[in-house]
């Protein structure tokens, strides 16, 4: 019996030393907090009314099993309230060696620095030493100083904690001069980035980032990313400028937040027709569309490629039947589209078989016509404009729009040069691009030139079968499969070609 309770006394200490151990670890997990105000943490949190804070989606891009994300920002603090009101000092307390801290202010300490509702926020400008005493009417006096100097102050007691601390500049408002985001370069941004520099803080210029995302989707797109005011994004720019945050991250030198990222990886998702998928995508009846034979060209490992591509669908069928609806809910920042429509835009608009046509441009021309698949009455536009409506849709996801122009068919003109689509469908894919400034990949013409290259009789004998003249069989696919991987390749500032093996 004695020898019993001896043999279960180092067993009961060995398992208290694995709970304490077990313990001991998940009290070690790192913590990312966050600080600021309205455009990082809107009211609390929850997006009302359409108005979401970057801060919280943050978190959607770290591993939560190696790292906590605790967004104590709030709305409508400024650097100053956010000492003053005992906000900094929770988040202090709670700091830890090896935790960060990511902080973003600037939106509302431009007041002057009073006793009232206006000043309250305010602080002085610059980066110095400056001061300014005030005293309240309950007699409680406040030394009032820099928007510099509370980064500063943040900055310096996170060290002390053992923490990394990481500035940001504040995101930009939806305000254009002359076609440009209005920048905060010359004040608060400037300050940040003084700030950072001088006290070895990592700084991220998130204001600079996504000024320049702005610039290139233009006011239009912009617009739709800001639903109640000029400041606060809805979910799709708060998600947006989360993912710009994470840029940044990336891009920081022996940063070790990196470590602590998710590994996730973007999408390439292929849409378009049956030239792109055909049927099932399995070969059926001996035919294949380009896209089932473009993933082999990427490296998997860095970037995953869907195929989304519906037989049968023109620009306007493959909207209208909600193909496109289920490809742009699942869009994610970083991500990317490939369209290639126009084979089937040239159908009839209102017959009874498919009713899938679109009216010849890219301009803005519409027409009503009664459905007869659908029984109602619809609107159809051209061409141009459909593909125009889904670039739209997918910067407005921070995703980037690449527009092809459709293959050529194996059809061939007397001189026996194939027949090109440089005045229709090929030109109006360019000009739709063009005009919503997403990149633009000529297939047609770049196939056609192999085609013409290769003669007749062999494309005829070694990319179609005798019974289609549009649709390819698995040579023909591959080989325009290594014509769009061409195309990307070839489009400057394009970073899709980075993931090509």
């Amino acid at each position: 019996m004695q020898r019993k309770r001896k043999g279960l006394l180092p067993l009961f200490a060995f398992l208290l030393l694995m709970v304490a151990a077990a313990f001991t670890a998940k009290e070690e997990k790192p913590t990312l907090y966050i600080i600021g105000d309205s455009t990082v943490r809107n009211s609390s949190g929850d997006g009302g009314p359409g108005q979401w804070g970057w801060g919280t989606f943050i978190d959607d891009f770290f591993n939560s099993e190696l790292l906590e994300v605790s967004n104590q920002a709030m709305a409508g603090r400024s650097t100053r309230t956010f000492v003053k009101e005992g906000r900094w000092k929770r988040v202090l307390d709670d700091l830890k060696p090896g935790d960060f801290v990511i902080m973003q202010f600037g939106h509302n300490e431009g007041s002057k620095p009073d006793t009232t509702r206006a000043g309250y926020r305010g602080v002085l400008p610059g980066t110095g030493d400056e001061t300014v005493e005030l005293i309240w009417p309950d007699g409680t006096p406040e030394t009032v100083h820099t928007y510099g100097w509370y980064l500063k102050k943040f900055v310096t007691e996170a060290k002390e904690k053992g923490a990394t601390p990481i500035i940001a500049s504040m995101i930009p408002r939806n305000k254009f001069h002359d076609g440009e985001v209005e920048r905060a370069d010359q004040d608060y941004g400037k300050w940040a980035k003084a700030v950072a520099r001088r006290t070895g803080a990592f700084f991220i210029d998130l204001n600079e980032r996504v000024a320049n995302q702005y610039d290139q989707w233009g006011p239009k797109v912009v617009k739709a990313l800001f639903e109640k005011d000029h400041t606060h994004t809805n979910e799709a720019g708060a998600r947006i400028n989360a993912w710009t945050v994470v840029q940044g991250i990336k891009d920081l030198e022996k940063c070790k937040l990196q470590a602590y990222l998710k590994k996730d990886k973007p999408t390439l998702y292929l849409i378009g027709d049956s030239t792109v998928k055909n049927g099932q995508g399995d070969g059926a009846g001996g035919l294949w569309g380009w896209g089932d034979y473009m993933a082999p060209y990427f490296d998997l490992e860095e970037i995953k490629v869907q195929n989304h591509a519906l037989g049968g669908t023109s620009s306007r069928t493959y909207q209208t039947y909600g193909l496109w609806e289920k490809v742009y809910e699942r869009l994610e920042p970083g991500d990317y589209v490939i369209m290639q429509f126009g084979h089937n835009d040239s159908s009839p608009l209102d017959d009874n078989h498919r009713a899938r046509g679109t009216i010849r441009s890219a301009g803005t021309e519409a027409e009503e016509i009664y459905n007869p698949i659908t029984e109602q009455y619809e609107t159809v536009f051209s061409y141009g404009q459909y593909l125009k409506q889904m670039i739209t849709e997918t910067k407005e996801k921070g995703a980037t729009p690449i527009v092809c122009s459709l293959i050529p068919r194996n059809s061939w003109n007397e001189e026996g040069k194939v027949n090109r689509a440089d005045d229709s469908y090929g030109l109006w894919a360019k000009q739709a691009a063009e005009a919503r400034e997403a990149y633009f990949i000529n297939l047609n013409k770049i196939i056609a030139d192999g085609y013409d290259e290769l003669g007749e009789e062999y494309v005829k004998e070694h990319f179609f079968n005798d019974r289609d003249h549009t649709h390819t069989i698995k040579e023909g696919a591959e080989y325009n499969a290594k014509a769009v991987v061409k195309g990307i390749k070839g489009l400057e500032e394009c970073d899709l070609k980075d993931y090509i093996k």
